[in-house]
């Protein structure tokens, strides 16, 4: 599946405070955690539960999400398909991290193990 240039625009745009509060149902009605999910965007992005309030507060888009973001060098690690695309055929940079926390958000909701979840080399 393709992605086009106004699927990445959508995507940069789109504020992170308007999908996190999915996550956390999608996390939470599978018997995971808040805590958990917090872990999981912690591993990729670096951020602290202080951090990403207030991204969240500030309606951060999910362009200056991972502008600000310190990337886990094992990211790359995250692979297979998430919404119709595979992730590590994705060209477009942001598109792929987003969609490396989708991948993320998914396994944790479907009971994986964290420590398969949060990837070492």
């Amino acid at each position: 599946m393709k992605i086009t240039p106004e699927h990445n625009e959508r995507m940069a745009s789109m504020t992170f405070a308007s999908v996190y509060p999915h996550y956390v149902a999608k996390v939470e009605k599978k018997d995971r955690t808040k805590a958990e999910l917090h872990q999981v965007i912690e591993w990729l992005t670096g951020f602290d539960d202080q951090k990403l309030e207030e991204l969240i507060a500030e309606k951060a888009t999910f362009e200056t999400f991972f502008q600000q973001a310190n990337l886990n060098p094992n990211a790359h690690l995250i692979t297979g398909v998430i919404c119709g695309y595979r992730i590590e055929e994705i060209d477009n940079a942001l598109t792929q991290q987003v969609r490396y926390l989708d991948k993320l958000v998914d396994e944790l909701a479907k009971g994986r193990k964290m420590e398969k979840i949060l990837r070492s080399a």
